[in-house]
């Protein structure tokens, strides 16, 4: 499943683009996604929900080798007991006896001096109580406890239990394969996260909501259908019984089918709300393939009908070289009367989609375009102002914000760091330039870790800490994974309370450049 990626510091999602340095190309994949979001991602109103009739998900049939049966752990052999202060202590030894000495003849006895008074004897010491030992915590028997106990007991594990689940699926449901992307390897890894989700928040059911939602959402461009989650629940339970079987158990397996069937509720009836109002993709042309440096290219496309979204999003793209592969890049710029939209990727090793669009893709060429995501975008109703920091192609959703401020024609002071390796790296510092001599209130300031006189050096959170001050701006951060972390670090230092500061997700990012 896929989810959106953006999030702020202290855990609230917010949205940019997952891409960053790493060229944008934040791994998406089917049926399974990443951590809850907590915001809703933009990319509608709710008032068709009214009309939307509910699609029951039909009953899950357990299937496995210890679906049908209880098993439990081996029994331990009691600890032998110790010793305790209520048991009587081992007797000490005997003094050894001896024979009195016959008393040797004296003469007259003289006058004997006064004998001494002998020592009161000192008393033993009391025995030291044992220590007090804590009574054990009382163990979680309810649904959520028992499927985080399952996630527990599997995550050693993971890996071949998500092989042995999918191994299981296209083996019972061949026709399922199809949806699938050829390479499987992040997908097993995808399954995992998203079943440690629901296990995590299972009792939070406003966090689960509003996660499942969006993925029920973002599965309806693989072509996934109510009647496929049955199949795919059958086969999760195996797998959870085949390597599961410390906690599994009759209570166990019933957890999990119940929890699953909520799921796939919340999903498909999401999905169905969606389809009355967007279509599951977009086609787009390619009309533009602009080479900024030898792997950093800036693609611009036009869909095919109207594409609604917001500065600060990102869509999921699918090249036709890689069908059912899709990757994340964020909007590089605010929405055009043109209704063209463009995106800034780089091509990283490894990166399917990546390389095909900077390498392969040329005018012409048609993709697929997801519906918009995320929620970094900019609070019109207030004044503040913007702190950006863009690193690499992360400088991408943010220059769709500062248009976006320029559209509104609100005076709001925004000041951007933008960074990157070297001088040369900073590939779209002539269009920030530009921006800034056209808006006063715009302060654009280069940033490069090792850069010629009369450039900022040293990394943007250095950068940030030489000017300010930033408290009371709202911050907005995409880049590289480390950029990420050590300006937040930064911000919080400097007295941005975290809710004001928003950015790409780092698990995402880091997900992407491997």
């Amino acid at each position: 499943m896929d989810a959106p990626t953006p999030t702020s510091a202290d855990g609230d999602r917010s949205g940019v683009s997952p891409g960053a340095d790493s060229g944008g190309s934040s791994r998406d994949a089917g049926w399974f996604g990443r951590s809850p979001q907590h915001q809703q991602d933009g990319s509608g109103s709710r008032d068709a929900k009214e009309r939307i009739p509910s699609r029951p998900v039909t009953p899950i049939r357990p299937v496995g080798n210890g679906a049908d049966r209880s098993r439990t752990a081996p029994q331990r052999p009691a600890p032998a007991a110790s010793p305790t202060s209520a048991q009587a202590p081992a007797p000490a030894p005997a003094q050894e006896s001896r024979p009195a000495a016959a008393p040797a003849p004296s003469p007259a006895p003289a006058a004997a001096p006064a004998p001494s008074p002998a020592p009161a004897p000192r008393p033993a010491p009391e025995p030291e109580p044992p220590a007090a030992v804590p009574a054990p915590a009382p163990e979680d028997t309810s649904d959520a406890g028992l499927l985080r106990r399952t996630m527990a007991e599997i995550e050693p594990i993971a890996d071949k239990v998500t092989s042995y689940f999918y191994a299981l699926l296209f083996l019972r449901h061949p026709d399922l394969r199809s949806l699938f992307p050829a390479a499987m390897d992040t997908q097993r890894d995808r399954l995992f996260k998203a079943l440690l989700t629901a296990a995590t928040h299972a009792d939070d059911t406003a966090t689960l909501t509003t996660y499942l939602s969006h993925l029920g959402r973002g599965h309806r461009k693989y072509g996934t259908l109510p009647e496929h989650y049955p199949a795919v629940g059958e086969c999760l339970i195996g797998a959870l019984s085949r390597y599961a079987p410390e906690s599994w158990g009759p209570r166990t397996q019933a957890a999990w089918v119940g929890a699953y069937t909520a799921i796939s509720q919340i999903m498909i009836d999401a999905a169905a709300e969606d389809e009355l109002r967007a279509p599951a993709w977009w086609q787009a042309e390619v009309v533009a393939h602009d080479m900024r440096t030898p792997d950093i290219a800036v693609v611009t496309v036009r869909p095919d009908q109207p594409y609604p979204f917001l500065a600060g999003q990102y869509a999921s793209l699918e090249t036709p070289w890689w069908p059912r592969v899709w990757r994340h890049y964020s909007f590089a710029s605010a929405p055009r009367s043109d209704g063209l939209l463009s995106f800034h990727v780089k091509a990283v090793p490894a990166g399917w989609v990546s390389n095909a669009l900077v390498h392969r893709a040329r005018p012409g060429h048609v993709i697929r375009l997801g519906a918009p995501s995320g929620s970094m975008t900019v609070n019109h109703s207030t004044d503040n102002g913007l702190l950006c920091l863009g690193g690499g192609t992360g400088i991408a959703p943010i220059k769709a914000l500062v248009e976006d401020v320029a559209q509104h024609g609100r005076r709001r002071t925004v000041d951007v760091f933008y960074g990157a390796r070297s001088n040369h790296d900073l590939y779209d510092i002539d269009t920030m330039l530009r921006l800034q001599q056209s808006h006063p209130w715009l302060s654009v300031r280069p940033v490069v870790d090792d850069g010629p006189v009369g450039l900022l050096s040293g990394g943007i959170p250095e950068a940030v800490r030489e000017f300010g001050p930033w408290h009371t701006y709202d911050a907005y951060l995409s880049g590289p994974p480390g950029m990420i972390r050590r300006s937040v670090d930064t911000l919080v230092g400097i007295g941005i309370p975290t809710h004001r500061i928003r950015h790409d997700s780092i698990e995402e990012l880091v997900g992407a450049t491997t």
